[in-house]
């Protein structure tokens, strides 16, 4: 199983990840990042998967579990 972490410290509300996928992140009213989900199930986690590396800031991290 996998899960995702966001480090809303560094994150610059680029929307990367939402544009790819916005069943697991979304924005707050100041552009961060926010986990909708840091479980994604298996339909979206492709998906997930491929936001992490379009994340400019290197702000959402996946971890294997």
């Amino acid at each position: 199983m996998m899960r995702i972490t966001a480090d809303t410290g560094v994150c610059v509300g680029s929307g990367q990840c939402v544009l790819t996928e916005p069943t697991v992140f979304d924005q707050d009213d100041d552009g961060i990042v926010v986990l909708l989900s840091d479980h994604p199930d298996d339909e979206t986690a492709a998906r997930a998967r491929d936001a992490v590396p379009l994340c400019p800031s290197r702000a959402l991290s996946i971890l294997e579990e």
